[in-house]
């Protein structure tokens, strides 16, 4: 009998371990022998990363080839400190600082030791690899910048962190991703996908070969070209106007959708940002809080529209049918409510009708019809809603929805976000401001351009987008189906005759570009900062919105300059040339150039940190910079003419 039992516990245990083999390198073989079998080394081959072209064929980024010094922790034997850390040019304390953070982070798993190597530095180590177990060279791709502009619109890549690691699997220790901009929106297309390699190690930590002669080998899969958008001239030419200055810009295909260009000023050389040198100058460029670099404010800057935003007043006023193009307001050199008085630049007791009013930018005229929006039915509360569902409808106060990696919802206040302020009783006159675009009234200079590509196409917009095309890719039918308003298309024909008069007689008739019907709309906006516990006010923002040609637009665009003085000084110069420059190829407007190219606003932004006494609301001397300097942006200028 124990015979019998203990033949049958021999044959139990037998079975059990037969079962538990035949589960682990039969029915769950992959798991187990691939990529939790420390016997197995996984070497990756990193593909190549697609390219990106601008909407002319022209380009911007390539690859360059970089090399990493990997190492695996717990594979590493002694040897020679001394002279592994001169070819890594490292000294011994930052030899032992990244060994300790790669054997934190798994002592089995590879990580970068060393990251972009130079090739000269890659071939004289290359010959020595052999000698130090557990380090190896892992060949990667850098970008190569084929251009010094676009930063905002372009990005960077960089190395992943544990919350990239965290959310997608497919990254490990180590890995590019993509930062910013294009990079970072157009990644999962981008980057490609990984090949790997499975080699068998023996006993002693030795590569025998490929496992089951590269079976299970993958190659690499290549990331897929894109073009953007973009006109790199236009862009080019955007940045140049921008030097010396802050804001954002903002121009629109209004037929598409499409992103002509996006300038974020000061903006900065995207090629600092590859390589070792990335995490240097990164630190800097994220470290300067007052310039703010790294801040796209074309798509983040959340600033109020000012007088451009009468025209979204005036289309919901002929929409809602509360005033006519025709009917005209008296305006006494502004509007008076209560004890504050809004004064615009008419002349006492002129009458404006849409179209002067528009043109003349009557504070009278729009304060008259916001108030007749929101007390149409005797009723402001349910006045502010309908007119912020309309405002809306330009996709003002809300993301846009488009593919850009960062943005700004803005707003656009309904009754809701009044009911702590006025939770009772609410009369048009509490935001007498939203008439003319301040108060509470908060947007971006891409919804702007896009308000304004809206106004251009009678009542329709396509999202702005940066995609132009993904190679084998069709487009999201989010970028090609239009939207469409809540504004009738008839109403839109006296607020566009109203732009056009801006640039013919009115606030901007000194930009007037020969044979180019310009539809625009100048903006000043209040500017206050906190300066000793104090609000302060500071030189006003200068604020610009048009498109052209009058009829079939070819670009609508935003233009926001910081302490810019008024609407028509920076701002409106700038938008002039950009019209030109996409339409026609060239600049007639020559003195329009010279003026932006030779002025500077570094003053301006200099003084609320000064500490030094200073004017406000534009009656400083404006400030001209260095014949030196004026040069160099001349020479620049040159070269974007005659590449």
């Amino acid at each position: 009998m124990r015979q019998f039992l203990l033949f049958a516990s021999i044959i139990l245990v037998g079975l059990l371990f037969i079962s538990r083999l035949f589960y682990l390198q039969i029915y769950n073989s992959s798991a187990h022998n691939l990529f939790d079998d420390n016997a197995i080394r996984k070497v990756y081959d990193y593909p190549k990363r697609g390219f990106v072209y601008d909407r002319n064929g022209e380009l911007l980024v390539a690859n360059q080839p970089s090399y990493d010094v990997m190492v695996i922790p717990r594979e590493v034997e002694p040897l020679d400190t001394i002279e592994f850390c001169s070819l890594l040019k490292i000294n011994k304390e930052q030899f032992i600082k990244k060994y300790n953070r790669a054997y934190r982070y798994s002592p089995r798993l590879r990580s970068v030791f060393v990251s972009h190597l130079s090739k000269e530095d890659h071939a004289v180590l290359q010959e020595k690899m052999r000698k130090y177990s557990g380090f190896y060279i892992q060949k990667r791709s850098l970008r190569l910048y084929q251009t010094s502009i676009g930063a905002n619109v372009l990005g960077d890549i960089g190395e992943v962190n544990n919350s990239n690691i965290r959310k997608d699997a497919y990254y490990k220790m180590g890995d590019l991703i993509g930062k910013q901009g294009v990079e970072a929106s157009y990644e999962s297309t981008l980057r490609g996908v990984k090949g790997i390699k499975f080699i068998q190690k023996d006993r002693f930590n030795r590569n025998i070969g490929p496992y089951k002669d590269g079976k299970f080998d993958t190659i690499p899969k290549p990331g897929k070209d894109i073009t953007i958008t973009i006109d790199s001239k236009l862009q080019a030419y955007g940045e140049l106007l921008m030097q010396n200055k802050r804001g954002g810009i903002i121009a629109i295909e209004p037929s598409s959708g499409e992103i002509l260009a996006m300038v974020a000023a000061p903006t900065y050389d995207p090629n600092i940002l590859v390589g070792r040198k990335r995490s240097k100058n990164f630190t800097k460029l994220h470290n300067d809080s007052i310039a703010k670099p790294l801040f796209n404010r074309s798509l983040k800057g959340v600033y109020e529209p000012g007088s451009p935003f009468k025209l979204m007043n005036a289309l919901i006023a002929l929409q809602e049918n509360v005033i006519s193009p025709t009917e005209r307001v008296t305006c006494y050199k502004g509007y008076k409510y209560g004890n504050r008085f809004m004064k615009c630049h008419c002349n006492y007791g002129t009458k404006n009708d849409m179209i002067s009013g528009i043109q003349r930018s009557c504070n009278a005229y729009f304060s008259n019809a916001y108030r007749k929006i929101l007390d149409k039915d005797g009723n402001a509360s349910k006045g502010i809603d309908n007119w912020s569902n309309h405002a809306k409808s330009f996709g003002l106060g809300k993301y846009l929805n488009n593919d850009l990696y960062v943005g700004a919802k803005g707003r656009i206040p309904n009754r809701e976000y009044y009911k702590y302020a006025y939770p009772k009783t609410f009369y048009s006159t509490y935001t007498i401001s939203n008439a003319i675009g301040q108060g509470e009234v908060a947007t971006t200079p891409i919804q702007l351009a896009n308000m304004v590509a809206a106004i251009a196409n009678r009542g329709h917009y396509y999202t702005p987008h940066i995609i132009k095309s993904i190679e084998d890719e069709k487009l999201p039918e989010q970028f090609t189906k239009p939207k469409h308003t809540t504004i009738n298309k008839e109403h839109f024909e006296p607020v566009i005759e109203g732009m056009l008069q801006v640039y013919k007689k009115g606030t901007a008739a000194t930009l007037q570009v020969k044979d180019i019907d310009i539809c625009g709309k100048t903006g000043t906006v209040e500017n206050f900062a906190i300066i000793d516990s104090l609000k302060t006010q500071l030189t006003d923002h200068s604020i610009f919105v048009a498109f052209a040609p009058k009829d079939n637009p070819k670009i609508a665009l935003a233009v926001f300059v910081e302490n810019g003085y008024w609407g028509s000084r920076f701002a409106g110069r700038i938008a002039s040339l950009l019209i030109e420059k996409h339409i026609k190829g060239y600049i007639t407007r020559k003195d329009l150039e010279e003026w932006i190219l030779k002025h500077s606003l570094e003053n301006e932004y200099a003084k609320p940190y000064s500490g030094e006494p200073f004017l406000i609301n534009g009656r400083t001397t404006l400030q001209t910079i260095e014949d030196s300097e004026y040069q160099q942006l001349q020479e620049h200028l040159k070269k974007l003419q005659n590449p």
